[in-house]
């Protein structure tokens, strides 16, 4: 049986780099999530606050 050759290495060396950089980016998301704002306590999200859906009102003239 012959030893792996300098590519089958270069290979698994890139896969495990490949590997580290996407965990980093998993632990990044992880980090964004938890710092994003929460909702309030009716569970409205606060971007869309108070939009109500459908025909808006008309303006008071």
């Amino acid at each position: 049986m012959r030893p792996p050759g300098p590519s089958k290495r270069q290979k698994e060396l890139h896969r495990q780099e490949k590997q580290r950089e996407k965990e980093a980016r998993r632990d990044e998301r992880r980090r964004e999530k938890a710092d994003r704002p929460v909702r309030n306590e009716q569970g409205e999200d606060p971007d869309i606050a108070g939009i109500v859906p459908g025909p808006q009102p008309l303006p008071e003239e």
